[in-house]
């Protein structure tokens, strides 16, 4: 019926229709943004002009010096003045006279041997983009630092005409630029909706049914419920994921073999800091450079563990300098995107091309790594790799230091340990070697060398390539590095918190922002630099930034006053104006629909089931994957060449503590864009695959869940109908209407007529999973009831925060 209404509508559009939807196909191909070019009444450097020759001309004429074309630097103002050298008398840009300056002349040039960009390129300007460089040098060609390495400053609230919306300063900020695109604030979300929104934020976990209850009779206190979660161990745990691929931990060393390691006590570190609220130049600074501290203990040693998370070569015959030299460029790349937001990586063979970061600069900031006394491999005996589940330098954690030091530390029985690091090994040369590691859990972490490394510019960043010797630094663009600083690691962090650092405040506000409202402020969290995108409200960014550390960087006083914001707080309900005027929700007149992350709907379904184990940290669990995996990407050699499916209790483990070996990272999450932690990560794909509703409708974790849950629902009373309603209100956060109880009850029904003619089908359907089933459950009332929930758990909304 649908469809012969649908085929009469499309046949039964005009001709005049189709040419207006022509037109707009055609139009949105051209500008799939959907931006309006506004011309500026006053053309900035920083907002117009930059970013067009960033993409444009930079590469041949920035910062790279080995690759400038004509000695011509146009990212210096005083450079792109000057004379020009292969043309006495010329000069690149004159101030005042777009005629007189040759860049200017260059771009509108039609002669292929004088236009730049030069055809080869592939690169052209816009009519629009010639227009602002014309308007621009004009005015004055007045260049201005680039707005990431000037330090944030807290400017005065904007004057907004809808003044009685808003809740704090944040509102202010966005709603002066909602006003100034017309744009108008959404309601505020209905009170179940923000509950949810509220919880999976804090703690990635749905509210219970109980939790709604008192919601709908007492009212909802936002402020409140947040310090409330702040006090849930659960917290730390949600905060934990998204750190997870900031430090791209993993359960496995990767590359070829790909060996077990035992780095979660690390995780477990995590997870406590975040729950006691340590403030982040604390948290990062103790991971940084926790063994660098005066009078050190163990929790400073174990933080460090941060940065081992990278990936581990055990491959016998590897040159050892090679893999030790890439480990300390992980580490420089990671500090680089985690900590700065800028891409450091970009300066490892030659110059930053848009960056003001040289080479030199590069592994002046290597040096600070370079310095770690540990190999590129470890060797057993000549020219045979140790197999270990952490390398040198490490620490060993006992069960006195779990009762007296590291009481955070979710420590499993010897007979559990030695179990994991054996799993899948027979005797043999590796079989023994791993037994020699097994008494003890080892934990790899930072440690200097006791004499010193000499560090040198990597010529095209080989490792064998010597260039000039270089001593610690840090790129003077940013902020130059003071003589009054130890030039170890310590000093780096000293360095990284300086109030007069413009970008780690910045850089964490953004991605906290972007746990939020999914897109940050800078929408290229690991990218402030020149080729990065402009803030949408740089003075808001600003304001937090300066806000976030005049409040001791404490990352609940953060997330407390973003929630608290109407901002947050409003409905997420598309209006068709808005639609219209900012299709992408740059201006956020309504809260985002953002999809779970991978974890997120994994704990989901665990959770609202009844099947969650709640237990803090500890080792990774294997959990439900399509058989073979593993054993077909695999050398044969080593504890993780065959899977082996957890048991018992930790088959249900919060997502956090899935195992990820890096060669096969565990599908289902893969495929909802989770990590596969070869590298720092600090934005996840958001992809729409059909394979996601394969993972939804087929996946074990989804159909043991339901069967589940429809066991307890009919124990409780043996009418499926009437756990329906309960199911779809533990899953969606609200109980369903009208229309929505009918459709799933049309569903029970058809179930149960099919599974009462068909019991073989019946029971293949509440067999999937290891958990016990309830024998004395009628077989076809279990199994429609299961499907039922299934189709709940399958709802768009079950696994969307709006």
């Amino acid at each position: 019926m649908i469809s012969i209404k649908g085929n009469k509508m499309f046949w039964g559009i005009p001709f005049i229709g189709w040419l207006i939807l022509v037109a707009v196909t055609i139009a949105c191909k051209e500008n799939p943004s959907h931006d309006v070019f506004e011309f500026p009444d006053q053309v900035s450097y920083n907002l117009h002009v930059r970013p067009i020759l960033s993409e444009n001309c930079f590469t041949c004429h920035g910062p790279d010096a080995n690759k400038r074309e004509a000695g011509l630097r146009l990212d210096v103002a005083s450079e792109a003045y000057a004379v020009l050298k292969d043309s006495p008398g010329k000069h690149a840009i004159v101030p005042g006279s777009s005629t007189e300056s040759l860049v200017f002349n260059r771009m509108i040039s039609l002669d292929p041997e004088e236009k730049m960009p030069p055809p080869s390129s592939n690169l052209q300007l816009s009519d629009h983009q010639v227009n602002i460089i014309k308007k621009w040098i004009d005015e004055g060609a007045v260049y201005e630092p680039h707005w990431a390495f000037v330090s944030p400053k807290k400017t005065p609230l904007p004057k907004v005409k809808n003044k009685g919306w808003a809740k704090n300063e944040i509102d202010y900020f966005v709603l002066s630029k909602m006003e100034a695109k017309g744009l108008s604030p959404s309601v505020m979300a209905d009170d179940l909706s923000l509950m949810r929104r509220i919880y999976f934020d804090l703690i990635g976990l749905p509210p219970s049914p109980e939790v709604l209850d008192e919601l709908q009779e007492n009212g909802l206190k936002p402020e409140a419920v947040i310090d409330r979660l702040f006090k849930s161990a659960s917290y730390g745990e949600k905060m934990a994921v998204a750190w997870m691929d900031v430090a791209r931990y993993a359960d496995s060393h990767g590359y070829q073999d790909d060996y077990y390691r035992t780095q979660w006590p690390w995780r477990d570190w995590v997870i406590h800091a975040f729950n006691k609220n340590m403030p982040y130049d604390q948290f990062i600074t103790w991971q940084l450079a926790g063994d660098l501290l005066p009078n050190a203990g163990k929790e400073q040693l174990l933080a460090t563990g941060f940065n081992r998370n990278h990936k581990i070569t055990e491959e016998s015959g590897a040159i050892d300098e090679e893999y030790r030299v890439m480990y300390a460029m992980d580490r420089t790349n990671t500090l680089g995107k985690a900590m700065l937001g800028v891409t450091l990586e970009c300066a490892q063979c030659h110059d930053h091309k848009y960056d003001p970061i040289s080479q030199k600069e590069y592994f002046q900031t290597y040096a600070f790594f370079n310095t770690i006394a540990e190999w590129g491999i470890e060797e057993k005996n000549p020219g045979f790799s140790k197999k270990s589940p952490a390398k040198y330098p490490l620490m060993e954690i006992s069960n006195k230091d779990v009762e007296e030091l590291l009481q955070f530390i979710n420590m499993p029985d010897s007979a559990a340990r030695v179990n994991r690091l054996m799993a899948g090994m027979t005797k043999g040369t590796n079989y023994n070697s791993l037994l020699d590691e097994a008494n003890v859990l080892k934990v790899a972490v930072m440690g200097e060398l006791d004499s010193t490394r000499n560090t040198y510019i990597l010529e095209r960043g080989a490792y064998d390539a010597h260039g000039e010797k270089v001593e610690p630094g840090l790129p003077a663009s940013i902020l130059p590095f003071p003589d009054s600083l130890p030039q170890n690691r310590l000093g780096l962090a000293k360095w990284l918190f300086d109030k007069e650092n413009p970008l780690p405040a910045r850089v964490f506000v953004n991605r906290i922002w972007q746990e939020l409202f999914g897109v940050g402020i800078v929408d290229t969290p690991g990218d402030f630099g020149l080729q990065g995108n402009l803030p949408t409200n740089q003075e808001l960014l600003d304001w937090l930034a300066v806000d976030f550390i005049e409040h001791g960087w404490n990352i609940q006083y953060l997330l407390k006053k973003i929630m608290l914001s109407s901002t947050y707080q409003q409905s997420s309900i598309v209006r068709k104006e808005h639609l219209m005027l900012d299709p992408e929700n740059k201006y956020l007149a309504r809260f985002p629909r953002l999809r779970l992350k991978a974890e997120e709907i994994r704990d989901l379904i665990l959770a609202s089931s009844g099947l969650l184990n709640m237990e803090i940290g500890g080792p990774s669990v294997k959990t439900y994957q399509p058989a073979g995996l593993w054993e077909a990407a695999t050398s044969g050699r080593g504890n993780l060449s065959k899977f082996q499916l957890d048991t018992g209790k930790y088959l249900y483990r919060r997502g956090l503590y899935t195992f990820i070996k890096r060669t096969v990272p565990p599908p289902s999450m893969m495929l909802f864009d989770a990590s596969n932690r070869d590298a720092c990560e600090v934005e996840r794909l958001k992809t729409s695959t059909p394979l996601q509703a394969l993972v939804m409708m087929n996946d074990p974790v989804v159909l043991e869940a339901s069967r589940v849950f429809a066991s307890q629902l009919l124990k409780e009373d043996p009418n499926p109908e009437k756990g329906i309603g309960y199911a779809f209100y533990s899953i969606i956060g609200r109980k369903p209407d009208e229309i929505e109880s009918k459709i799933l009850g049309n569903h029970l029904t058809s179930f149960l007529g099919e599974y009462r003619e068909d019991r073989a089908k019946a029971k293949r359907i509440i067999e999937v999973g290891k958990y016990p089933i309830m024998d004395d459950l009628p077989v076809a009332k279990l199994a429609a009831l299961a499907q039922v929930i299934t189709l709940i758990y399958n709802m768009e909304a079950s696994i969307t925060k709006a």
